[in-house]
Formats: structure tokens, C-alpha cells, sequence
């Protein structure tokens, strides 16, 4: 018998016009949503020593009050978003937010920081689901990991350009100047987006056919968050996500404090070397995974959560070796390998769970996906660390950051099984569409 001839594979659908151009604008606005982040994190040692303020104190300003907002608020937003214009969403959630980052450096007390946060937090909720649903509309499904990859650069490019400019702006002048100057620039990236973004068209760049069910537009809020978390599989992607998160938060919110209190490090030093590390390590790690899940995506939808699974087991003795390192240059060496591989989940959870949902919900689905990867890993991580720090430090001193990255470790293998976890949900999914189980 004559086998079948093979299927050709259908050719990737054309990239519309001015994508590219949203897309690096949509970049630029995360590399600010992150800067603005990232700087308390930053800019920790010289906060701690002006307001006078503990590890623990640090991980929850850092951590918990800042996703208490950060995650809950984007629901609404999330549900705004997906019946209004996204673009005009993103724009006021940026000069909200730059604002509020600029308000952080006229703070006189640890409360009064508490609150500059928590705004920063109620503004960078409107950032980051828009513009995942925005480049889910500008990009086929076969470019779609590589797009979410490139937008996904805004984290390490944030954080490089905070530890080099945040650093050596509060080693010249004050801990102070740095906020002034990044809240200025985002109220100028607002105007920039509500002026350049086009707004495209919902569902544009799904594939031919794909049924959306009669009531994705006009479900309700709380039907619609009872349908995501009913779902197994993105259920368990925000979970797994989360795990993932743990770790990123909980190592990058201590570091900068970490390398200069147990490794003796200067804040002129971080703002060059670690600058590097972040900038070259997280981007090619964050580009590298896009390509890499785009390329095993198109053979099996388990990729999404096998690659992840395998950066993260290959990343723990390279963590642990980090914070063992008895210099900060061979501790920053070894910290290169986790800051390329941790970071591996993130465009491939959010390609997936932004692919799994009608185009009508991207947005809430985006933000669903945040409130949890968020509120279990910005939420606890930092504030696991940080208090996990106080705990040790009458037993272990000046190192007792290093004994808390220690406990850290362990989340490496929970996340990696719960994405393994994820990969045999999908198999069995497929399966059960392909009629074979």
C-alpha cells in the first residue's frame, strides 16, 4: 500500500505592516515598567542605610505590597482593556506609574515608601497584559514565542539599565535622582505609545477557522476567571509559572545588596559587572528560549513546558555555586548560567496560555496568568528571602543572605516538576482532541 504523501507545512502568515515597530515600542515601556521595578531592588544598600530599614522590611516593600496591587488591580484593568482600547489602557497605566516611581524619591520614611509603591504597583498593572494581547494580534502563531521572546527583553534590559545608570547616578549624587529621572522619561514613553501604537484588530492573527465560543465578549468578569481557573492546563501554567517566578524575584531583589554586603562589592563595581551579567545573560537567555520553543513548539505543544522544565534543573547547581562563591567576580561568573536559563519559562508560559484562549480574552487572560505567576513569585519570593535572611542572621551573621538563597534552592525542583507536570497534561489533551486515549 502507497503511503500518503506528507502534509507540506503551512507557510508562516506574513508579519502586517508597522508590528514591528508596536513591538519595540511595547519593549521600550517594559524596559521602563521594569527599571521602575527594579530600582528599590537596586538601589537597596543605600535605601537600607538612609530610611534605616531590615531585609524583612525589604522583601515586603519589594515583594508583597507591591504585588498585592501589581496582580489584583490587573484583573479589572484586564477586563477594561479587553473591551476598550488596549493601547489607551497601556498609556495611562505608564504615566501612572512613572509618576508614582518619581513621587519614591521625595519619600522621608519607610511607610510613605510603602505607599510611592503600592501606586507604582496600581500602574504597572495596565502594562504588561495589554501588550501581551497586543502582540498576540500583530504576530502569526508560528513567530508568536519569538515576538512574546523580543517583548520579554524588557526585564533584563530594565534591570541592566537600572544597575548601570541607577547605581552610578546614586554613587555620584543620591539614592533619590535615579527615581526623578526614570519617572520623567516614562510620562514621555506614555505620550510616546498613545501617538505611535496602532490598535489592531482582535483575533487578526489567528489561524482560519478557529471558533470562538458566542459569549467571549461578553462573559462577565467573575464567569470569565471561573473558565480560566477551570481549565487544568492554565491552571496549572500559572502555577508552574509562579514556581518560576519564586525564583527570579527571590534571587534578583537581593542581589544587587548580596554581592555588596557578603562579597564586598562597590556600587561603582555593580554598576558595570553586574550590569553585564543581567543585560547579556537574561537577554540571550530570554531571546535564546523564544527561538528554541518556537522551533520544538511546531513538533509537539509539550514543549512549552518541557523546555522549561530542563533550563531550571540545569540552572540549580549553577545558583548554588553563586551564592557559595568566596568572590564576587567568580560569584558573577557562575551567576551567568542561572540568569540565561531562569527565565526560559516566561515567553513560553504566556505564548501558550495566549494561544489557548479566544483573542476576545487575551488581555484578562494575560492578567489571570500575572495574578498568579506575580502573587506567588514577586508576591513571596522576595519576602520568603527576606525574611528567611532576618531568620538566619543571629546565626550566621553578615552571611545570613547566603544561607537564605540556600533555602531558595529547593524551588528549582518544584518548578521543575510542575512543568513536567504541565507537558503530560498537554500530551494527554492532545491526545484527546486527536481522538487516540
Amino acid at each position: 500500500m502507497t503511503p500518503a504523501p506528507e502534509t507540506p507545512p503551512r507557510p508562516a502568515a506574513p508579519v502586517p505592516s508597522g508590528a514591528r515597530i508596536t513591538l519595540a515600542m511595547l519593549c521600550f515601556v517594559y524596559v521602563l515598567n521594569f527599571l521602575d521595578r527594579q530600582l528599590i531592588s537596586i538601589l537597596a544598600k543605600p535605601i537600607q542605610d538612609g530610611l534605616k530599614i531590615s531585609d524583612g522590611q525589604l522583601g515586603l516593600l519589594t515583594g508583597f505590597y507591591f504585588a498585592l496591587f501589581y496582580c489584583f488591580i490587573a484583573i479589572p484593568i484586564g477586563w477594561l482593556a479587553d473591551r476598550t482600547s488596549r493601547v489607551r489602557v497601556l498609556a495611562i497605566a505608564c504615566a501612572l506609574w512613572s509618576g508614582a516611581t518619581a513621587a519614591c524619591g521625595m519619600v522621608g520614611n519607610y511607610g510613605q515608601l510603602v505607599v510611592a509603591r503600592m501606586m507604582v504597583g496600581v500602574g504597572e498593572a495596565g502594562g504588561v497584559p495589554p501588550s501581551y494581547a497586543i502582540i498576540s494580534d500583530s504576530f502569526p502563531r508560528e513567530r508568536r514565542t519569538t515576538a512574546m521572546a523580543i517583548f520579554n527583553l524588557g526585564p533584563p534590559i530594565g534591570s541592566a539599565l537600572g544597575v548601570a545608570f541607577g547605581a552610578s547616578l546614586a554613587s555620584a549624587f543620591s539614592w533619590r535622582i535615579p527615581f526623578y529621572v526614570i519617572g520623567i522619561v516614562g510620562v514621555v514613553a506614555a505620550v510616546a505609545v498613545h501617538l505611535i501604537v496602532r490598535e489592531p484588530r482582535r483575533g487578526q492573527m489567528d489561524a482560519p477557522g478557529r471558533s470562538t465560543p458566542p459569549d467571549a465578549a461578553g462573559a462577565g468578569l467573575f464567569p470569565t476567571i471561573a473558565q480560566f481557573f477551570g481549565n487544568p492546563l492554565l491552571l496549572m501554567a500559572s502555577l508552574a509559572s509562579g514556581a518560576g517566578n519564586f525564583i527570579t524575584y527571590g534571587l534578583l531583589n537581593f542581589t544587587t545588596l548580596f554581592l555588596m554586603r557578603e562579597k564586598g562589592m562597590q556600587l561603582a563595581d555593580v554598576a558595570i559587572w553586574y550590569a553585564l551579567v543581567v543585560g547579556i545573560g537574561m537577554s540571550a537567555g530570554i531571546y535564546a528560549s523564544g527561538r528554541i520553543v518556537d522551533r520544538f513548539a511546531a513538533r509537539g505543544k509539550a514543549a512549552y513546558a518541557t523546555v522549561p522544565a530542563i533550563s531550571l534543573l540545569l540552572a540549580l547547581p549553577f545558583f548554588l555555586a553563586f551564592a557559595w562563591a568566596p568572590t564576587w567576580q567568580l560569584s558573577l561568573l557562575f551567576l551567568l548560567v542561572p540568569m540565561f536559563l531562569n527565565s526560559f519559562f516566561l515567553s513560553a508560559t504566556v505564548t501558550f496560555v495566549q494561544g489557548e484562549v479566544p483573542a476576545e480574552r487575551r488581555v484578562i487572560s494575560g492578567a489571570l496568568l500575572l495574578l498568579v505567576m506575580n502573587f506567588i513569585g514577586l508576591g513571596l519570593g522576595p519576602t520568603y528571602v527576606g525574611m528567611a535572611s532576618d531568620h538566619f542572621r543571629p546565626v550566621y551573621g553578615d552571611h545570613a543572605l547566603r544561607a537564605a538563597y540556600y533555602a531558595l534552592a529547593p524551588m528549582y525542583l518544584i518548578a521543575a516538576a510542575l512543568f513536567l507536570i504541565l507537558a503530560r497534561l498537554i500530551r494527554r489533551n492532545q491526545r484527546l482532541q486527536e481522538g487516540t486515549l
